[in-house]
């Protein structure tokens, strides 16, 4: 996209739209096979899940796990639905793109195989049938997933460290809550807590909240009901799966929606199931309604499912366009968007550069931003040789700038960016020969 559009904020946070998208469009195909009704609620909830809005417009590659993850349980129940060469090979290749996401769906094929033993246990028929084509399956994954083992053979720290280094099980993961509290905190996400990152969530609102919590948790009991039939069994099992991540990464803040995004699909379609549920439950109370038929209503109780996912979308959107700057300018590092408004390079010809005194990680927002006219970027708390070589000096506190051209010069810096609340976060100043020299 960027090769096509060129790198810019819009281009990286429109692709991640794009993406966003097509995880609802997944979602739909994904959950078709339980009804068309069931499928367009659980795409409905998808379209207007405040979780899901605000991942795929912040430009994480996070946001392919919705997508894929989608794709992946579309291709496994048709593989089990209709079993056969084609089938098993569109279930491997899914589930191993699933390896080039995010770290979720590393858990893709451990579901793989665990679905594969519920049906065994379950329909021993439709077991036989797929175990026919498994080689088939096994083929197409090992093809597509062929990079990414290798990947993990030959650099396994660089493949499993990042999950492994924020685990309950790593000494090191550091977590504001007890072990306790954090599980209490990541199931509670469905209803009562949220995520208190504000690129993840807004005002740490739970993922669905008390109204559509009732048709995700009938969704529950339908699956859990039918679970000899195997695509009932895969949503069950998708959801356990898929919450071990939250559950078992203890760094930083709980409930992480990120971490959370393989659940997506399973619970898109434990919301549709649910709504189904209800509709079957409202038909039979039909019957002791005096002068209501059933088919009035089964049409009200879509309506008011239909109104209920449309009603929670509607107010997500609304919520997500119009929280204030000051909830979003720390988590989105608005400062640096500020340093690098005021730092972007102006020197033709060879002539001064802009300085620019940032650390290394914060500095790649910068670099991102200012990628065409980038100033010189140096470590805090480094002397500068002869500041007199640069046009202009720029620096989150004036301490940065003293420790880098001295006191004197740093004492002529000004403010040129706030925050809402009003504190500096952008100081400039202009070096000067003769101060320099002295400095």
């Amino acid at each position: 996209m960027f090769k096509v559009f060129a790198s810019s904020v819009f281009t990286l946070r429109g692709t991640a739209a794009g993406v966003g998208v097509a995880g609802v469009v997944a979602t739909y195909v994904a959950t078709r096979r339980f009804g068309r009704a069931a499928a367009l609620l659980a795409m409905a909830w998808a379209a207007g899940s405040l979780w899901l809005i605000a991942i795929s417009r912040d430009g994480f590659e996070n946001i392919l796990t919705v997508a894929f993850g989608a794709l992946a349980l579309a291709a496994m129940l048709h593989w089990g639905d209709r079993p056969g060469r084609a089938s098993a090979a569109m279930a491997g290749a899914a589930i191993a793109l699933g390896l080039w996401t995010y770290q979720p769906l590393k858990l893709l094929p451990l579901l793989a195989v665990l679905w594969l033993l519920w049906i065994r246990a379950r329909d021993r028929d439709r077991f036989t049938a797929m175990r026919a084509t498994w080689r088939w399956a096994l083929m197409a994954f090992l093809v597509v997933a062929a990079p990414m083992i290798v990947t993990a053979v030959t650099d396994a720290s660089g493949y499993f460290g990042r999950a492994a280094s924020v685990s309950a099980f790593y000494v090191g993961a550091g977590s504001p809550d007890s072990y306790p509290v954090h599980v209490l905190r990541t199931i509670g996400m469905f209803v009562v807590t949220g995520d208190p990152n504000e690129r993840h969530d807004v005002r740490a609102l739970p993922l669905l909240g008390p109204l559509l919590f009732v048709p995700f948790a009938l969704g529950i009991w339908r699956c859990w009901r039918r679970r000899d039939d195997h695509g009932h069994a895969l949503v069950l099992l998708g959801l356990v799966m898929f919450l071990l991540p939250p559950l078992l990464a203890t760094e930083g803040f709980a409930p992480h929606f990120l971490r959370s995004l393989g659940l997506a699909p399973y619970i898109a379609a434990g919301v549709g199931l649910g709504c189904l549920e209800a509709v079957d439950i409202a038909r039979t109370l039909a019957p002791r309604l005096s002068g209501v038929t059933a088919t009035a209503v089964t049409r009200a109780a879509w309506a008011v499912c239909a109104i209920a996912v449309a009603g929670v979308g509607i107010a997500s959107a609304v919520t997500y366009v119009n929280r204030p700057v000051a909830d979003r300018y720390s988590p989105f590092t608005f400062a640096d968007v500020a340093l690098a408004s005021a730092a972007v390079n102006n020197a033709t010809d060879g002539g001064p550069s802009t300085l620019l005194i940032l650390d290394r990680y914060n500095a790649m927002d910068v670099q991102f931003l200012d990628a065409g006219r980038l100033p010189t970027i140096i470590e805090p708390m480094r002397a500068v040789g002869n500041p007199a070589v640069y046009s202009l000096v720029i620096a989150p506190s004036i301490a940065d700038i003293a420790a880098a051209v001295g006191a004197p010069l740093a004492a002529g810096a000004h403010v040129v960016a706030v925050d809402p609340n009003g504190t500096p976060v952008a100081f400039e100043v202009v070096p000067e020969p003769a101060v320099a020299t002295t400095g």
